[in-house]
C-alpha cells in the first residue's frame, strides 16, 4: 500500500535535479541578461530556433490590403480572383449585392482556404483578418503559400497571372455607362454648366439581334478584336491606340442599334456628345479630354453641323462666327490630342448624308473604317422574325414571300420592327408585314414617275 524506500528514493532524487536545474536556468537567464548585449541575445536566440525548429520547403507571401494609406492592387485582383477559384467543398462563402450590381459577389471568408494550380505548380492561399490598433480596426490580408523553388514563377508569372486575370473579369461585369454632356449654360467643361452625366447603358441590343448582313457583322466585329489586342502594336509603330468607325445610311437602319451592340461587346461606356451643345474648339478639346479609357465617343448626324460639310464652308462662316465648332477643331482633335488623351478610344460619326462630308474628315487615320448601313435585306428581316416572333416563325409559308418583297422594296430595319410588333398572331403580323410593304412600294413608284 505504501511506496517503498527505492521509489521514495527516485521521486526525491528527481524534485532535487528539476529544482537543482530551474535555479541554475534563473542564474544563467539572469547573467544572460546582465551581462550580454541585447543584441547578441537576439541572434543567439535566433541560432537555436533554426537549429532546433525542423525546416520547411514552403515560403508564404503577405498580401496586405493597403500599401501605405493606399489600396493594394494585388490584394483588389486577388480578391477578384479567387471568386473563380472557389471549391465546391467551401464551407463558408460571403455573399453580397449592391443595388446597381446585376451579379452576386463571392467571396470566401476568414480561415478559409482556396488552392490554385498555375503551369503544373500548386499554391494555396488563405484569407486571413486580425484586429491591429486601439480602434479595434480590422487589417486584412492574403497568405500565398507555396514551395520555396516556384519563388521565382510565382512572383513573376503567376502573380501576372492573377492580375491579368482579375482585369478580364472586371471588364467582363463591369456595367456600361451612357454619358452625355448637360449643358444648359455657356459653361465650360468642370463647371455646374457643362459637366457630364451618366446612366448604365441597359440597351439589349447585340451583335446576334442586329439586323444586319451577317458577313457584315462578322467584319465590324473582326475589327474590333483586333483593335483590343494591338495594344503593343500600336505603341511600337507610335501611333495612338484609337480607332475611327463613320456609319451612315437612311434613318431607321440601326446606326444606334450598332453602336449600342458594340457597347455591349467591348464593355466600352459610350460618351454621347451633340455638338450643338459645345460653344467653340477649346470647350470641345477640353471635354474630349475628359472622357475615360476603355469608351466610344459618338458624333450622332454630323452632318446637319455645317461647319464639317467642307472647307469652303468654313472659310467663309470663320469670320462670322467664333461661337463654333470647326472643321479643323475637329482634326486637330483627332489628329493630334488622341495620343495624350488615353488608351483604348473609339470615335463614331454617324450620318445620312456622307456625300456631305469633307473628304479630310473621312481618310483612313479618322474614319478607319466606313460602315453602310442599307435598307434591310431578306437575311436583316430573318432576324428580325427571329427576334420579335421566334425561331419557329422562320419556317411560316409567308416568310418567304415576304423576303422577296423585302429584297426589292427600300424598307428600313426600324420600319419592320415596329410591323412585326402589331399584334400577337404571327398569321395577323407577317399578313401585316406584307400589306405595309406593298404600300411601300407603291408609294416609292408613284414618287419616280
Amino acid at each position: 500500500m505504501f511506496p517503498s524506500s527505492d521509489n521514495a528514493f527516485s521521486l526525491s532524487t528527481l524534485f532535487s535535479v528539476y529544482a537543482s536545474i530551474t535555479g541554475f536556468m534563473m542564474l544563467f537567464r539572469k547573467m544572460l541578461n546582465d551581462f550580454m548585449p541585447m543584441q547578441l541575445r537576439s541572434y543567439l536566440f535566433r541560432l537555436l530556433d533554426q537549429l532546433f525548429t525542423p525546416k520547411s520547403n514552403n515560403l508564404t507571401v503577405i498580401i496586405d490590403e493597403k500599401v501605405g494609406s493606399e489600396s493594394n492592387h494585388v490584394f483588389e485582383a486577388a480578391e477578384i480572383y479567387l471568386r473563380k477559384k472557389i471549391s465546391p467543398d467551401t464551407k463558408q462563402l460571403c455573399v453580397g449585392k449592391t443595388t446597381k450590381e446585376k451579379h452576386f459577389t463571392i467571396s470566401i471568408v476568414k480561415g478559409e482556404e482556396i488552392f490554385d494550380s498555375f503551369e503544373n505548380s500548386k499554391m494555396k492561399w488563405n484569407y486571413v483578418e486580425s484586429e491591429e490598433n486601439k480602434f479595434n480596426e480590422v487589417k486584412r490580408h492574403y497568405r500565398l503559400t507555396f514551395e520555396n523553388k516556384l519563388r521565382e514563377k510565382v512572383m513573376g508569372s503567376y502573380l501576372s497571372h492573377v492580375l491579368a486575370e482579375a482585369e478580364e473579369i472586371k471588364k467582363n461585369l463591369r456595367a456600361v455607362k451612357l454619358y452625355s454632356k448637360d449643358a444648359p449654360g455657356r459653361g465650360y467643361y468642370g463647371s455646374p454648366g457643362g459637366s457630364w452625366g451618366s446612366i448604365t447603358l441597359d440597351h439589349p441590343s447585340t451583335f446576334d439581334t442586329l439586323a444586319m448582313d451577317p458577313s457584315a457583322k462578322k467584319k465590324i466585329i473582326d475589327d474590333l478584336e483586333r483593335f483590343l489586342k494591338r495594344k503593343e502594336f500600336y505603341k511600337r509603330v507610335g501611333k495612338a491606340w484609337k480607332r475611327g468607325y463613320l456609319l451612315y445610311g437612311p434613318p431607321g437602319t440601326g446606326k444606334s442599334s450598332l453602336i449600342a451592340a458594340m457597347a455591349n461587346y467591348l464593355k466600352f461606356d459610350i460618351f454621347d456628345l451633340e455638338l450643338s451643345s459645345v460653344h467653340n474648339n477649346s470647350e470641345f478639346k477640353r471635354i474630349l479630354l475628359s472622357t475615360t479609357n476603355r469608351s466610344i465617343l459618338v458624333i450622332e448626324d454630323i452632318d446637319c453641323n455645317v461647319e464639317v460639310r467642307d472647307r469652303e464652308a468654313e472659310n467663309q462662316e470663320r469670320n462670322m462666327s467664333r461661337g463654333t465648332v470647326t472643321l479643323s477643331g475637329i482634326l486637330n482633335f483627332i489628329d493630334g490630342l488622341w495620343s495624350s488623351a488615353g488608351d483604348e478610344r473609339i470615335i463614331v460619326f454617324t450620318t445620312n448624308h456622307k456625300e456631305r462630308l469633307d473628304p479630310a474628315l473621312l481618310r483612313p487615320g479618322r474614319m478607319d473604317m466606313h460602315i453602310h448601313m442599307s435598307y434591310c435585306t431578306s437575311l436583316g428581316f430573318r432576324t428580325l422574325v427571329s427576334n420579335y416572333l421566334g425561331l419557329d416563325a422562320l419556317n411560316h409559308p409567308l416568310c418567304e414571300e415576304i423576303e422577296k418583297l423585302v429584297d426589292s422594296t427600300e424598307v428600313t430595319p426600324a420600319e419592320l420592327a415596329e410591323e412585326l410588333m402589331q399584334d400577337d398572331d404571327i398569321d395577323v403580323v407577317l399578313r401585316g408585314v406584307i400589306s405595309f410593304i406593298e404600300k411601300k412600294k407603291v408609294e416609292r413608284n408613284n414618287i419616280t414617275t
